[in-house]
């Protein structure tokens, strides 16, 4: 096994990652459900997880508003470069003899949630797993970090039934993270509880970083279907400025009219196609993620660059344009009433049309 355990952590290094490490059934007991290795793969013992950095070269203008496609480009391969990685080094472990499942890096969830697959819980916790093994370390945020890439990075893994040699997790009070909170002030749709921890116990270890309000936030938001800051005074990349309620329970039904309007919105340039929407899924958000570097400076920089880059618009063509608080208005009343329908005005269940009711978000259209 250690010359097993040597090979596995070299190879995701030799494929594009910059770091690895294992976590096992005994370094990850007493977690939650998500990190049970036998939900992948039964009598599983180890897991063997990545990092693969984000080239940070286009996230200022994204944040700015300058260029969105470059930094969507730029996620969209680094997730298949963290997913591939899994695929080969479980194909390499399985001919060795070592049955080995791969890991996605992200658009794999569990159906046996309360709502299934419409939850997006993924069937192991990358974060969880990364952490346990020493491969990154947890910010207030809930993201995972590293010393020299900050958050800017993407998971990936492998579960084996190999019994490979753990490593140890790095000490979570050495890490760069000072709760700054400005990964807060970046996120339109309040995912993060001001007050509230989470803490995560794995393999007698406990690890905390600030409770996640529900997901259906990040679903809202990230997802596209608005990205209005509550200010008024800057947005994501989605031109969507529908309500981004206080409740919890606000959620559900706002989702379910924002997203009956995502569908009839014009395509734009880019997007990928996620296994829960027929339509084109745009990187609109990620705000937390990128504005989270060791360089307190570069994260004020950061936030500057996205608080100041003004509001964005979708022309009936698809394109977009991006225009400063104060001209927005002019911008929403020249559109035609059917244009405008589509990103601005009072969404209430009322409002949900008929052959989606009843229906959890994201839906299909089948």
């Amino acid at each position: 096994m250690e010359n097993l355990t040597r090979i596995v952590l070299a190879y995701p290094i030799l494929e594009g990652a910059f770091k690895s490490g294992i976590a096992t059934v005994d370094t990850l007991a007493g977690g939650p459900p998500s990190v049970d290795l036998a939900t992948v793969m039964p009598g599983a013992k180890s897991a063997i997880v990545f990092a693969v950095a984000l080239d940070q070269g286009p996230i200022p203008d994204y944040l700015g508003k300058k260029d969105r496609l470059s930094y969507e480009r730029e996620y969209n391969k680094v997730n298949s470069i963290a997913s591939g990685i899994g695929v080969k080094l479980a194909n390499n472990m399985s001919q060795r003899g070592f049955p080995a499942v791969p890991l996605a890096a992200n658009d794999v969830y569990r159906d046996d949630t309360p709502m299934g697959r419409f939850d997006m819980c993924p069937p192991i916790s990358l974060r969880y797993l990364a952490v346990a093994s020493g491969v990154v370390s947890f910010g207030w945020s809930g993201n995972v970090i590293d010393e020299e890439h900050g958050a800017c990075l993407i998971l990936g893994g492998v579960v084996t039934s190999a019994e490979l040699l753990p490593t140890e997790p790095l000490i979570q009070e050495d890490n760069y993270c000072d709760e700054c909170r400005i990964c807060s002030g970046v996120c339109a749709s309040g995912l993060m509880s001001p007050k509230e921890m989470t803490h995560v116990s794995l393999g007698g270890r406990t690890f905390s970083y600030a409770a996640r309000r529900t997901y259906m936030r990040c679903q809202y938001v990230c997802g596209g279907n608005a990205g209005l800051h509550r200010s008024g005074k800057w947005s994501t990349w989605s031109p969507a400025r529908f309500l981004i309620p206080d409740e919890d329970e606000a959620f559900l039904p706002l989702m379910m009219a924002a997203g009956s309007l995502y569908g009839r919105r014009p395509e734009g340039e880019g997007g990928r196609y996620h296994s829960m929407m027929d339509d084109k899924l745009y990187t609109t958000c990620g705000n937390c993620q990128i504005v989270c570097v060791p360089d307190k400076d570069e994260r004020k920089r950061r936030y500057k660059l996205l608080a100041e880059g003004g509001v964005v618009v979708q022309n009936e063509d698809g394109s977009l344009d991006v225009v400063s608080p104060e001209k927005v208005e002019e911008r929403l009343a020249a559109m035609p009433p059917e244009h405008r329908a589509l990103y601005d005005g009072d969404l209430t269940s009322s409002e949900i049309p008929p052959e989606i009711q009843g229906q959890a978000p994201p839906y299909r259209k089948e």
